[in-house]
């Protein structure tokens, strides 16, 4: 049975809300993900342990998307009164 993709994406990729990595294609260390968000590589590093922010493994590598970044701020953002 051939399984059925969405822009690249697995069905159950798509089902938990993750965007395909196609519309969303750059990936950034550790050092580059806390420089964009101004914190620290601590920071960065608890959110992925914590299991915060989704990350992408490559090889022995640990990459994080840039939009991914952009709905973790986009999500703690307290709106105005």
């Amino acid at each position: 049975m051939a399984r059925t993709t969405y822009g690249g994406a697995t069905p159950h990729a798509v089902a938990c809300g993750h965007a395909p990595l196609v519309d969303c294609p750059q990936l950034l260390t550790i050092d580059q993900a806390a420089v964009y968000l101004g914190t620290g590589q601590r920071f960065v590093r608890r959110l992925i342990s914590e299991r915060r922010i989704p990350y992408v493994k490559l090889g022995k590598h640990v990459r994080l998307e840039r939009c991914a970044l952009d709905a973790f701020v986009a999500a703690g953002r307290v709106p105005c009164r």
